[in-house]
């Protein structure tokens, strides 16, 4: 059985481990059939090929557990792949270096190349940056502790090969993260962990820090790596941080909230009317096409344009005055008036009010 090995690996490959993870696969397979079988590589590739990545990937450790070469050969081939020794770093400081970067995550192994990325205009971080390690292994050390302190900030690593964004994130961080806010000025990265610490273990968490000036922003985000954990801090009615009463809820809820947007007012743009602004002058002629016409104070009717409805000639109202009326005096009578007879001829006499 060795020798029927060793004549199919000088076959396939002169006895060299050159091949890329779906050939060293395809390798597998053939080794472990019987002698009799006459499958090819190419055969192999396309029963491969509609397998989904996490069956492949149990296929391989499957036969790398039976066959030590091949996870010899899938060794090989990670370690030359620049992709599993680089690491995505957010949520980094704005005063962080790339000398500070390195410095700590050094302690995992050697870095071959680690930067602080930068804004070309202004020069100022961006708030991430990257980390190549020589090996494999270091790489590998780094990402089981994925939480960092940095210049009083929590910082957060990944593969690079997952992107910039958080698209290697698990379902579940939706309600793993929590918003944070009505927190002091004074209030730290450091003092917040610590506050929320009590409640579980702390994946990712830091104060929002302005990017200009470096104060906080009064608010913050705390990842925990329980569903557990966020519910208890959620439910904790010790709400008290700093000196101020703190808000608590998950981040994909204020996230989602609606603002309403001040907008700005709509500029105002002027309308001609066919209006004068102000009455003409009396009696002043204004030459123009057609006839001149005589404007009088108040105003008359405009002439009809058509010949059949001549206008009235322009007079002047003159109004008379009116002769005063004289009336009559009357004399004030100061005596008492007579009472009315009563029955019977008798002066019938009113009671005092």
């Amino acid at each position: 059985m060795e020798e029927i090995k060793k004549r199919k690996l000088d076959e396939l490959g002169n006895g060299q481990f050159d091949l890329n993870l779906s050939q060293a696969s395809s390798l597998a397979i053939s080794l472990s059939s019987s002698s009799s079988s006459s499958a090819s590589v190419e055969e192999l590739r396309v029963l491969l090929d509609p397998l989904a990545k996490p069956q492949l990937s149990d296929l391989l450790v499957k036969l790398g557990f039976q066959y030590p070469f091949v996870a010899e050969e899938i060794r090989s081939v990670a370690r030359a792949d620049p992709a599993l020794r680089k690491l995505f770093v957010r949520g980094l400081a704005w005063n962080t270096t790339s000398e500070t970067l390195c410095a700590a995550f050094e302690e995992h192994g050697e870095i071959e190349e680690g930067a602080v990325i930068s804004d070309k205009a202004t020069g100022k971080s961006r708030g991430y940056g990257f980390i190549t390690y020589k090996d494999m292994e270091s790489s590998q050390r780094a990402l089981k502790a994925a939480s960092k302190m940095i210049d009083g900030r929590m910082v957060v690593c990944n593969l690079a090969c997952e992107g910039l964004s958080s698209s290697g994130t698990t379902p579940d961080q939706a309600q793993r993260k929590l918003y944070i806010g009505s927190l002091s000025p004074e209030t730290t990265s450091e003092m917040l962990l610590s506050f929320f610490a009590k409640h579980g273990e702390i994946e990712e968490g830091s104060v929002a820090y302005d990017k200009e000036t470096n104060r906080s922003r009064g608010f913050g985000f705390i990842t925990y790596r329980t569903v557990e954990a966020a519910k208890s801090a959620i439910d904790d009615p010790q709400k008290m941080l700093g000196g101020r009463n703190i808000t608590v809820k998950l981040a994909d809820n204020h996230k989602g909230k609606v603002l309403q947007t001040q907008l700005p007012p709509a500029p105002v743009v002027s309308v001609p009317v066919g209006l004068t602004s102000s009455y003409p002058t009396p009696y002043t002629v204004h030459s123009g096409s057609g006839t001149p016409v005589v404007y009088a104070y108040p105003q008359p009717l405009a002439a009809y344009p058509s010949s059949l409805y001549p206008s009235p000639p322009l007079v002047a109202a003159v109004y008379s005055g009116q002769p005063e009326t004289s009336y009559s005096q009357f004399p004030h009578k100061s005596q008492s008036p007579t009472p009315p007879p009563a029955l019977g001829g008798y002066p019938y006499y009113m009671p005092k009010q």
